[in-house]
């Protein structure tokens, strides 16, 4: 995506009454359309506990049973259909569970050790973008 300035915007949009216009209050309002995309693709190496209960993702664990250190992988989709579809690939490609998902929202979080987390989101990013032909951004790791 090549960003452009303010000024290169305002020529672009308003070609012939960009001159009368300069120097005028404007009001500008941005809007988002859903395309296809995933804006958001996010490794956490080893979870804090900080981490792992403000997501929730302690809820509805088996006693005694204690996630925390596991790998979290966050995936945000547009359309957000798209997380069930995503949800089944990360499990099918890896050994993940699901923390967490949001077909209302696109939300996709998915834990488990870090080299399986990977692999699932690598996968589910691959497979959009190849596949699907969604624009895709990096994988971040942390």
């Amino acid at each position: 995506m090549v960003r452009i300035t303010k000024e290169e915007l305002l020529r672009k949009l308003f070609h012939d009454d960009y001159e009368r216009l300069k120097g005028k209050k404007l009001r500008m309002t941005r809007l988002r359309v859903p395309g296809k995309e995933i804006c958001l693709a996010h490794v956490i190496s080893s979870s804090q506990s900080c981490v792992y209960q403000n997501l929730g993702l302690h809820i509805g664990v088996h006693e005694g049973e204690d996630h925390t250190g596991e790998s979290i992988g966050l995936i945000r989709f547009t359309p957000w259909e798209a997380v069930i579809a995503a949800a089944d690939i990360a499990i099918k490609s890896s050994d993940v569970q699901i923390g967490f998902m949001d077909r209302f929202c696109g939300s996709l979080i998915i834990t488990g050790g870090l080299s399986e987390v990977q692999t699932a989101v690598e996968e589910v990013v691959r497979f959009f973008k190849e596949e699907l032909g969604f624009h895709t951004c990096e994988i971040n790791k942390n």
